[in-house]
C-alpha cells in the first residue's frame, strides 16, 4: 500500500462536466454494470456452493440406512440438477463476466476523460463531452448487441435440438 494515498478516493469531476448528460450517463451506466456484475457473481457463487455442498453429501447419505439413504441421495441429485438448470437459465456466470468487462471499459473511459488522455487529449471541453457521450454509448450498445446476438444464438440452438 502506498503511504498517505487513499486508493478509494474518487478524482474530482470538472465543473463543466458534472451535470452534463454525457457525464451523468457514464456514471449511471458504470454503477448499473458494476452492481449487476456483483449481483450475478453472488448468485453464481451461491448456486455453485450449494451444488458442491449437496454433491459432498451424497457419499455421506449413501452410508445411512437403506430407505433413508436412497431418498436423501435422490433428493441431493435432483437439487443439484435443479440448481444447475437455474444457473443455466440465469446465465449468472456469463453475465458476471460480461457486466464486469463493460464496467471496466466504462471505468477506463472515465479515467481517460478525467486525465484528458487518449481520445480526449488536446480537446476543448465541449468536444470532450461529445466524444465521451459517443464512446460511452458505443460501449453500452456493443454490450447490448452482444447480449442480443447470444440470446438469438441460444434460441436457434434450442430450436435445432428439439427438431
Amino acid at each position: 500500500m502506498l503511504i498517505g494515498v487513499d486508493l478509494e478516493m474518487e478524482p474530482d469531476v470538472p465543473e463543466f462536466a458534472a451535470s452534463r448528460p454525457a457525464w451523468l450517463r457514464l456514471e449511471q451506466q458504470l454503477k448499473w454494470y458494476d452492481s449487476k456484475s456483483v449481483e450475478c457473481q453472488k448468485y453464481y457463487k451461491r448456486l455453485k456452493l450449494l451444488q458442491v455442498g449437496l454433491a459432498v453429501l451424497i457419499p455421506i447419505t449413501a452410508q445411512l440406512p437403506t430407505n433413508f439413504s436412497i431418498w436423501l441421495t435422490a433428493l441431493s441429485g435432483t437439487a443439484i440438477a435443479f440448481l444447475e438448470g437455474w444457473q443455466q437459465l440465469g446465465q449468472y456466470s456469463t453475465l458476471w463476466v460480461t457486466y464486469r468487462s463493460t464496467a471496466e471499459r466504462l471505468k477506463h473511459e472515465k479515467y481517460l476523460f478525467l486525465s484528458e488522455a487518449g481520445p480526449y487529449k488536446s480537446m476543448n471541453d465541449s468536444d470532450r463531452l461529445v466524444n465521451l457521450a459517443e464512446r460511452v454509448e458505443e460501449h453500452v450498445s456493443t454490450e447490448h448487441a452482444n447480449w442480443f446476438n447470444d440470446t438469438q444464438r441460444i434460441v436457434v440452438e434450442k430450436k435445432k435440438s428439439t427438431n
